[in-house]
């Protein structure tokens, strides 16, 4: 069958603040609902994410990554912005450097600093769960291990965050965010050279890459780019609801101060129920259908991660928040060949985190929080905390 059609604007202000009631219509509607605000074909179904997701031969991300067409070409040759064996290429050069095993030896220095930050935050009392907290520690993590000078540091989550910007349609925020390419090209050229990255970081793994002719210099400089103001979002946005979260519900939080193995299926719940990345876009390279509803070739698909990691014909009660629960095949990182290349490291810093957070904390006392609309990512702005010691 074609396509029903809504008009739901899933870009504006209203449902960016609280989507899960469109996802929940737009899941009753179809498997596959054709939007017209944004002349796009929405995908609100677990089940049917998960396919376009694996299946790139028929959803490219090539050329189609933003809503808006004309914003694609800012991603011309970027690892996100690739499909098959070009893709493969670019995210080969860093994969060794975010595969598990590498990251275990950093497991227990992220351990470490994430102790000595959470002792002087907490030792205030009170503070912002995301501007002194889940906004601090992941920039520093992040920006050490791809070996970057201290310069500069305090813009990478303004371009990270008008980068996710421009993966929606041509409004406001999008506008808004044009000039951070060429800002992050500057910033790059500035600081990017091969003498001014630590040794050993992944910024020089990077430029071995391209003398090794892996890479085209070009190339090397966007990874450098995607590496860093792509790395840090998922953690930051997660880190602050988690601490919401754990304030509205004190008795998940005793159980994970009872027993600390339940913090890597907490952060996953996290996750699942708060998704940091909402949407991403697809491209349709010849005609298909979405469990029988038609999608023309060259339509642009919302694969809706919020949506689907709140599917009930996936997951039993959805909308509970509930840390003993399984999670596995959540989307909160994607899934297949475009799936996050530094979950793992992710995992590390929220886990890290939240363990120190347990050592010390018995309870929070949270604020009301304000939350920060993005056409792509999901996150809070701001949320006053108060805490009681352990």
């Amino acid at each position: 069958m074609n396509a029903p059609t809504s008009s739901i604007d899933l870009f504006s202000d209203d449902v960016l603040a609280d989507p899960y009631a469109a996802h929940r219509e737009l899941r009753e509607t179809a498997a596959a609902v054709y939007m017209e605000t944004c002349d796009a074909y929405a995908i609100p179904r677990y089940k049917d994410v998960h396919h376009v997701l694996a299946t790139d031969t028929v959803f490219s991300s090539r050329a189609s990554i933003s809503v808006n067409p004309a914003f694609n070409k800012l991603y011309e040759g970027a690892v996100i912005a690739s499909d098959g064996e070009e893709h493969s290429r670019l995210r080969s050069v860093l994969s060794g450097r975010l595969a598990p095993r590498a990251l275990r030896s950093l497991r227990a220095d992220i351990a470490e600093r994430a102790d000595r930050f959470v002792d002087g935050i907490v030792a205030r009392g009170s503070f912002d769960a995301v501007t002194d907290f889940a906004k601090v520690f992941p920039v520093t993590v992040v920006a050490d291990l791809v070996g970057v000078p201290e310069e500069g540091r305090e813009h990478f989550l303004d371009r990270a965050d008008r980068n996710f910007n421009l993966f929606g349609p041509d409004n406001a925020r999008a506008r808004a965010s044009l000039g951070v390419h060429d800002e992050s090209y500057a910033y790059v050229s500035m600081i990017g050279k091969r003498e001014n990255l630590a040794p050993g970081s992944f910024g020089a793994t990077i430029y071995e890459a391209i003398d090794a002719g892996i890479v085209t210099e070009p190339e090397g400089w966007r990874l450098l780019i995607t590496y860093l103001f792509a790395g840090m979002d998922t953690t930051i946005n997660a880190i602050g609801h988690a601490i919401w979260l754990f304030g509205r519900h004190p008795e998940q939080w005793q159980m994970i101060r009872a027993n600390r193995e339940l913090i890597p299926a907490a952060f996953e719940e996290v996750l699942r129920f708060e998704s940091p990345v909402q949407v991403f876009t697809r491209g349709a390279v010849a005609a298909t259908e979405i469990d029988g509803v038609r999608i023309p070739e060259g339509a642009r698909v919302l694969t809706l991660f919020g949506s689907a990691n709140r599917d009930p014909r996936q997951w039993s009660d959805p909308d509970t928040f509930d840390i003993r629960r399984d999670t596995s095949g959540h989307l909160g990182f994607g899934h297949g060949r475009h799936g996050c290349a530094g979950q793992g490291l992710a995992r590390i810093e929220a886990v890290s985190l939240l363990s120190s957070l347990a050592d010390r904390v018995d309870s929070f006392d949270t604020g009301v929080p304000f939350p920060h609309l993005n056409n792509a990512v999901r996150g809070l702005a701001s949320l006053p905390v108060a805490v009681s010691f352990a």
